[in-house]
């Protein structure tokens, strides 16, 4: 976030849920933020993000979400 000159406190992020394991996501001009429990997970770009929400649209990461935490 420092090369793109954002302070992450100074976000508006939105979060998926209440637990410690919520998605965060805020969005900065063209980039999307993406962190969990405070640490940024991936900085998207406006294609990139859409690629991303089509793919949970499709199902694409329903296999990733169950594999035990464990494996």
């Amino acid at each position: 976030m420092e090369e793109l000159g954002i302070d992450p406190d100074t976000l508006d992020w939105k979060r998926s849920g209440a637990g410690e394991a919520a998605i965060e996501v805020a969005f900065v001009g063209e980039w999307t933020l993406l962190r969990t429990s405070g640490d940024l997970i991936s900085v998207f770009d406006e294609h990139e993000w859409a690629c991303f929400l089509d793919g949970v649209k499709n199902g694409e990461f329903d296999h990733a979400a169950s594999v035990p935490p464990d494996l």
